[in-house]
């Protein structure tokens, strides 16, 4: 039987959603979280391994000293409080992607704990309480390979690749989020896209969700106004900030349907699903006891100095809140503006771009223009389009220079994005420069003149109005690479008129 789901503006005034964000961070180290093999994304399968990070009796772990510090610099940007004194342990269950079996974790004694993120959503401020910052090791990757979904349903055999076993991992997790109720979705895309931007400010990760350096699990319940929270799902492994707000808009119109039937919701894993913005029933989810943690025996606690602690938060760069509101000042935006890039996900683009010479006005016309026309049009990410910042700089300062007109820029730009060079290499190959020959538009302007002699007369007589006309046919001659306003200049020359 099919299941009508209520529409989304019928939800919110009957629920009000609780959400938490669990966000595992992929650490940008040179080696693995106990071991010493590399850590480069990408390589043949089952070739980053060694007896360590595959288990092998007698293999002993060491602890990562740059993924602790990365660690500790996360749960400093993120205002948290700086354990002096933590220990790792093992969690433990089942899966052919754990060559151990365990995974050392941290459990009861995290490294960073109670913190907050602030965002801002549709111009209001929301908080985000961090519980905890803690660190751990990845596990490897399973692939079902036979089936439709590429899920173990349906499958005929699964393979493992345990290259990504043991690379760091640092768990970022909210404090549950009540209170959002239609913004909910929204702000957990806002906290996900601000959380990206921090970690990426502290160069620890290059947060790239295509590839899993940054994975998010998105907790949802509803519970009717008033009454005790709901039980909450966990929609796992959502790859792109799109999804992460589509998961929690699908989840809280999937918990609705349920409720509104009669029926209770269940503490499960959910899987997301890409194409069609639903998600489907995973497993059960363990509690803490099911995963029998015990303190990992093989590794010594950690102590972090408060001397390097203090050191570590000095040290941080400017946090990208405050980045962008000094941004907006030096750029002279409006806060409208300013939410204008953002929302396109732009500010760092057009900062590289006026940073490699052009204005801050050039910067946004194009980045914001044609670029995004593009990125929306194919459905990718602006920085995914095509075009590096450099390259619309150099596109700009030909423009500037005379040598391309807008129309014609665009046109290269169009060449820029298909990866056939750069704007300069494009103008030149394609012979798109503006005409600029003096002798080569006094032919074209005569030949226009010729071919239009009643538009001519009216230009002599004094309706210099009529001169668009010849300058339109002249265009259309040269392609559009003539000067439109030296043409019209030409044009009145050769016909005695004062413009």
């Amino acid at each position: 039987m099919t299941t009508t789901l209520p529409a989304y503006d019928e939800v919110v005034p009957r629920y009000e959603p609780v959400i938490g964000l669990e966000t595992h961070v992929e650490l940008g180290t040179n080696t693995k979280m106990f071991c010493g093999c590399p850590t480069d994304f990408g390589g043949a399968p089952n070739t980053r391994v060694c007896p360590v990070c595959l288990g092998l009796p007698g293999s002993l772990p060491v602890a990562n000293r740059a993924a602790v510090e990365a660690t500790i610099r996360i749960g400093l940007a993120l205002s948290c409080s700086i354990a002096q004194w933590c220990r790792f342990a093992r969690k433990n269950y089942y899966y052919p992607d754990m060559p151990k079996n365990f995974q050392i974790s941290q459990y009861d004694e995290p490294l960073c704990v109670d913190g907050y993120l602030d965002v801002e959503v549709n111009g209001e401020p929301v908080r985000i309480g961090i519980e905890r910052v803690h660190l751990e090791e990845d596990t490897g990757k399973t692939l079902h390979v036979g089936g439709a979904t590429g899920r173990i349903h349906g499958a005929t055999e699964s393979l493992v690749d345990y290259n990504r076993a043991g690379i760091p991992l640092v768990e970022i997790v909210t404090k549950p989020i009540p209170g959002t109720g239609a913004m909910a979705p929204e702000v957990a895309r806002a906290y996900v896209t601000e959380l990206r931007d921090v970690l990426r400010s502290l160069g620890v990760s290059d947060v790239r969700m295509e590839e899993g350096s940054l994975r998010c699990d998105v907790n949802t319940s509803l519970n009717p106004p008033g009454e005790q929270w709901g039980t909450r799902t966990e929609t796992k492994n959502v790859n792109s900030l799109r999804s992460v707000e589509r998961a929690v808009r699908s989840e809280m119109i999937r918990q609705a349907s349920v409720l509104d039937a009669g029926g209770r919701i269940v503490q499960e894993t959910r899987h997301f699903h890409e194409e069609t913005g639903d998600t489907t029933s995973g497993r059960s989810k363990e509690t803490a006891t099911d995963y029998r943690y015990f303190p990992e025996p093989d590794l010594v606690p950690i102590a972090p100095d408060p001397s390097w602690v203090a050191e570590l938060k000095a040290e941080l760069p400017e946090l990208p809140r405050l980045h962008r509101r000094r941004l907006q000042q030096e750029w002279g935006l409006s806060d409208l503006d300013m939410q204008s890039i953002l929302n396109a996900g732009a500010v760092e683009l057009i900062e590289a771009t006026i940073a490699a010479g052009a204005t801050p006005a050039a910067a946004r016309k194009w980045w914001l223009g044609e670029l995004s026309r593009r990125a929306n049009e194919t459905g990718a990410e602006l920085a995914d389009i095509g075009a590096t910042p450099g390259q619309v700089a150099e596109l700009q300062g030909l423009v500037d220079a005379g040598k391309l007109t807008d129309k014609l820029a665009r046109t290269v730009l169009e060449h820029v994005v298909a990866g056939e060079g750069s704007p300069a290499e494009i103008m030149a190959a394609r012979n798109l420069e503006v005409v600029s020959d003096t002798g080569a538009l006094t032919a074209a302007v005569d030949e226009a003149i010729a071919a239009n002699p009643a538009i001519a007369d009216k230009v002599r007589g004094g309706k210099v109005a009529a001169a668009g006309a010849l300058v339109g046919a002249v265009m259309k001659t040269t392609r559009g690479q003539a000067d439109a306003k030296t043409v019209r200049e030409l044009i009145l020359e050769r016909l005695g008129a004062q413009g």
